[in-house]
């Protein structure tokens, strides 16, 4: 159990790092990315989720997700047993990739810049507020992400490190085509972890992390996920 913990932990801090980094890199003033607008940041997120996948696929199957663990899960090609490890370690590696974007980024976030941007660069938040438009655009996005990983990691139990540049590719049609309505967080982890590092971080004239919003990129994943393995199963 021990190394599928490391490897989703270091996997989803890899991840973070990256998409989240991008991120920053997009939407805090004086950077050398500044403006460069939301096909860099899907890009980003893309190559983010290659170097995630393929540095954790060995040891762990490279989820890097609740919601895809969940499905696996479901479909008997992990134990429940292991469920606690795959999430601890994907939640903990979340959070340690959020304060590494805060550190690398550090000098940015204390210039003029507003308290939403600075809260994006560490969680997602929707375009417009309707709480059941949200919730549907985190089902769908997640369910096609989890779908299509499961017909990609078909051959075997687990995503593999030949899978790395597909599921990137998955995440990137995810980002341009759905990514839109709330910033496709598609992954609970992704989202908890550095919402969470946003709330205790000191971070120069952040305004709150939104917890009234924080729910929905939790449970539209985990239900996106649960819809597509159960799809998949009867497929």
């Amino acid at each position: 159990m021990s190394n599928i913990f490391l490897a989703e932990f270091t996997g989803t801090a890899l991840l973070v790092t990256l998409g989240n980094g991008v991120v920053a890199n997009v939407v805090l003033p004086k950077t050398k990315g500044h403006g460069s607008g939301w096909i860099v940041i899907s890009f980003g997120w893309a190559i983010a989720v290659f170097v995630g996948v393929y540095t954790s696929a060995a040891s762990s199957g490279a989820h890097l997700n609740p919601a895809i663990s969940l499905a696996f899960a479901f479909l008997n090609k992990i134990s429940w047993a292991s469920l606690p490890v795959y999430i601890a370690g994907q939640l903990l590696g979340a959070m340690t990739g959020a304060i590494v974007v805060w550190a690398v980024y550090h000098p940015h976030f204390s210039q003029n810049s507003s308290a939403d941007e600075k809260l994006a660069v560490f969680c997602t938040g929707p375009a417009i507020r309707t709480r059941f438009s949200n919730l549907v655009s985190e089902i769908v996005g997640t369910f096609v992400l989890v779908f299509g990983a499961l017909h990609i990691s078909a051959p075997s139990s687990s995503l593999g490190a030949i899978d790395a540049l597909p599921v990137a590719l998955l995440v990137l049609g995810i980002g341009l085509s759905l990514g839109g309505t709330t910033g496709y967080a598609i992954n609970p982890a992704r989202d908890l972890g550095p919402r969470l590092m946003h709330a205790v971080l000191p971070i120069p004239q952040k305004r709150d992390s939104d917890w009234s919003y924080s729910w929905i990129p939790v449970a539209g994943p985990l239900l996106g996920g649960l819809l597509g393995a159960v799809l998949y199963s009867l497929a």
